[in-house]
């Protein structure tokens, strides 16, 4: 998979100009790459296309325009583009109340390593998470996680050949039971993955 590169951003002025176009695409793109799990939990596969946003908006957000500092936020965020042989995705717990978030982040610590994905006829993929840095401690968890979703290479041609993907979580505190991803999501998780030859 390709990382990005200067090359692939558009400076500031052009994305100013771009910008609201560019938003409705990735907004779109979206729909087809979220899992809820519950009614607290995203789950957002992310790609070229979704890294390529959050760039373009953290530059334009911190009036970004020296290429060091544009290397600097490649750097952060191409990791999170998937490899073909594994799915990235961004885990968000949501709660609109402040005063509930704060609870409710106190009792769900461990619910990053808790969450699972499936391919149909192999065992459950619990994720590598939070590569950058710890985002968990003894009083709290984070509201965000990064994961990675190593698949063994026959996990990648099942799905490449159509194989259905479960997912779910099995955290004490707030358990998802296993469900299927719809067929457009699922078809975009196995545009993400390269078959091996």
């Amino acid at each position: 998979m390709n990382k990005l590169t200067h090359d692939a951003l558009w400076p500031l002025e052009a994305y100013a100009r771009k910008r609201d176009e560019f938003r409705a695409q990735v907004m779109a793109h979206k729909r087809d790459r979220q899992v809820a799990l519950g009614d607290h939990v995203r789950l957002l596969f992310e790609d070229e296309m979704t890294i390529r946003y959050q760039i373009q908006e953290m530059l334009r957000i911190e009036k970004v325009f020296e290429p060091e500092g544009i290397q600097d936020e490649l750097d952060a965020y191409n990791p999170l583009i998937p490899d073909g042989q594994n799915w990235k995705a961004t885990l968000m717990i949501e709660f609109g109340d402040p005063a509930v978030r704060k609870q409710e982040l106190a009792k769900l610590i461990g619910i990053e390593e808790a969450v699972w994905m499936k391919v149909n006829g192999f065992d459950k993929v619990h994720p590598i998470t939070n590569e950058d840095l710890e985002r968990s401690n003894d009083e709290k968890t984070s509201s965000v996680h990064f994961m990675r979703f190593e698949l063994a290479p026959e996990m990648v041609q099942a799905v490449k050949a159509g194989a259905d993907i479960y997912t779910g979580c099995n955290h004490s505190y707030y358990s998802v039971p296993a469900f299927k991803l719809r067929p457009e999501v699922r078809n975009a998780l196995s545009e993400d993955l390269i078959a091996p030859s």
